[in-house]
């Protein structure tokens, strides 16, 4: 069987941890930020967990 190619979108958005989580950046913190509240955009800056539903098919990606 062959070998599965690396999905390159996915590759340069999810990065895994030594753990084996699969973490990302959350979306929305590039421009358009004078309407967004301090709290949100601070929230923003935070890396995100990949949720349990979608792991095995991103990983799969990856």
């Amino acid at each position: 069987m062959p070998k599965k190619k690396t999905n390159k979108l996915a590759a340069k958005r999810v990065k895994r941890t030594g753990t084996g989580k699969l973490v990302f950046n959350r979306p929305g913190h590039k421009h358009l930020l004078s309407s967004k509240s301090r709290k949100r955009k601070r929230h923003l800056r935070r890396a995100k967990t990949v949720c349990a539903a979608d792991h095995k098919r991103i990983s799969d990606m990856l």
